[in-house]
């Protein structure tokens, strides 16, 4: 049977595409008979002729992939684009050496360990770059007697 002019009418009224157009398989003679617009709609009322759903991307893949990355995979050198400041820009590196520095700082002076003066000269020192990390802080009040007590571990 060609319905080819039934199913370009019905595409118009469904504002969608002729592959989208479905009949119903029993009611074909019915449809055939039909020629206007108007005896088209009517069927579409009736639901001999409906409009397929559109087919969408499934993004079962990509949440997957991303779950992955989430757990921590996915994340090696082969999977890396740009630079390492790209991933993690040398600002936010700096600030975060910068702030648990001080961190330690500040309980080292609250426990008494170090002199305010000596708090002070360590802090411009932080500030200026002088110290890689927390331990290197710890060496170097060790390797100075920076401690007010002798006898304190830091």
């Amino acid at each position: 049977m060609n319905l080819k002019v039934q199913r370009k009418i019905a595409a118009q009224i469904l504002k969608c595409g002729a592959d989208r157009v479905s009949f119903n398989v029993d009611k074909l003679p019915e449809i055939k008979e039909a020629i206007t617009k108007a005896d088209i709609r009517s069927l579409i009322k009736n639901g001999l002729i409906i409009a397929k759903k559109k087919k969408g991307i499934s993004r079962f893949r990509a949440k997957f992939t991303i779950h992955q990355r989430q757990l921590g995979r996915r994340r090696g050198l082969g999977s890396r684009k740009g630079k390492k400041t790209a991933r993690t820009p040398s600002k936010k590196v700096w600030m975060t050496k910068v702030r648990t520095q001080r961190d330690l700082l500040v309980t080292l002076k609250q426990k008494n360990i170090i002199a305010p003066d000596s708090y002070r000269n360590l802090y411009r020192k932080i500030s200026g770059g002088f110290f890689r990390s927390r331990r290197h802080i710890k060496i170097f009040i060790k390797e100075n007697n920076l401690t007010m007590e002798k006898n304190v571990k830091t």
